[in-house]
């Protein structure tokens, strides 16, 4: 294997593999990526078994071959070398010599038989507007449960129905929804993916990359899911497993309101934090008619209250809440009002964006006893 290919072409592709790349691997092929080259292109596949990637840009290529090399010291070998255009060479042993220039460098690479091999991509299902699946990552990854005991709530379910795509997510405390109609082609019933949460973090990346005019492919087999955005296509292991019925939890009958402005309650709210319990990071809202009380109180560090002035018709009502959780939400809408719907002290509380209509965006959050 032989080619030259320029800085820029391989550094863009490099750092699109690193976050799939393994650091800490008891199983030393998955710290190098597999390096292709054949034709007009060099190919670059990085895979933890759980999450791959492979990508591709034009190169010289002077003789075609295959080989591995050490994922993080070829990218920070790249990022430092000059503009211009860098020599690849494999030599015996797997070692792969670099050129840039009068700098050269060899590498201690791996038997490509020992790369683990991707599954095929099968027949495409739909294509999903990339600007879309980036803002539905963006608007529930935070409620993804951390705790790995919880499996099936380890990442986010995708909807995909011919007129609209949606996902949820939850960790048992919050639920994060957002739906957009968009009109899939080709798909006549539901279908619905459980994307862990490593993989939406890459795919979000992977549309971000693509820019808001392109499109995503998607398709499945029995156990992964792909995801191709132009000349990157990213394979993930599907998550097994029930997730909750999530349209159960979703309030029916919170029937008191109030629409407070989107910074002024998240400034509010974490000034206010400052003063909580740090374990339980709650925070209580007043409700009545002299506006929105936002207190908080911790024997360690005081008490805060803050009072936001806003019309309210209602019965008066108070409410604790998980502070985290509402900044995590409140980052996450669009600039705006924002619509706090409550039932009662011990029911489920509703937030949602009223500026951004597009997404139908729903946050349900669990309240706490304070």
């Amino acid at each position: 294997m032989e080619f030259s290919v320029t800085k820029s072409a391989l550094l863009n592709e490099l750092t699109a593999t690193q976050g799939v790349v393994e650091r800490k691997t008891t199983i030393p092929i998955l710290s190098n990526l597999l390096v292709e080259a054949k034709g007009s292109r060099l190919t670059i596949t990085a895979t933890d078994l759980e999450l791959s990637v492979r990508t591709s840009c034009e190169a010289k290529i002077k003789k075609e071959g295959a080989g591995t090399i050490p994922a993080k010291k070829l990218l920070e070998l790249v990022r430092l070398l000059p503009e211009g255009e860098i020599k690849f060479k494999l030599l015996d042993n797997h070692w792969v010599e670099i050129v840039s220039d009068k700098k050269k460098y060899k590498l201690v690479g791996m038997a490509k038989e020992n790369f683990p091999a991707l599954p095929a991509m099968p027949h495409v299902m739909v294509k999903i507007s990339t600007a879309t699946l980036e803002s539905l990552i963006g608007k529930t990854k935070f409620a993804i449960s951390m705790e790995e005991s919880r499996y099936t709530l380890n990442g986010g379910l995708l909807i995909l129905k011919p007129d609209t795509v949606a996902m949820v997510a939850t960790d048992g405390h919050r639920l994060a929804l957002a739906e957009t109609d968009q009109k899939l082609a080709g798909l006549n019933g539901e279908v619905k993916v459980l994307i862990p949460k490593k993989a939406m973090d890459e795919v979000e990346k992977l549309a971000a990359a693509s820019g808001s005019d392109a499109q995503m492919e998607f398709a499945k087999d029995e156990s992964h899911l792909f995801f191709q955005a132009g000349h990157r296509l990213l394979i993930s292991r599907i998550l097994t497993g029930q997730f909750p019925n999530y349209e159960a939890v979703l309030p029916r009958d919170n029937n008191k309101s109030i629409v407070l402005e989107r910074t002024e309650l998240t400034d509010a709210v974490r000034r206010v934090s400052q003063l909580a319990d740090q374990r339980s990071h709650a925070v209580k809202l007043s409700i009545s008619r002299e506006g929105v009380e936002i207190s908080a109180s911790s024997p360690e560090y005081g008490e805060a209250r803050e009072t936001i002035d806003k019309e309210y018709k209602g019965d008066t009502i108070s409410i604790g809440f998980n502070s985290s959780y509402m900044l995590d939400f409140l980052a996450a809408a669009a600039e705006g009002p924002i619509s706090i719907e409550l039932k009662d002290e011990q029911s489920a509380g509703q937030m949602r964006p009223l500026a951004d209509e597009s997404y139908r965006y729903r946050y349900i959050i669990m309240p706490m006893r304070i």
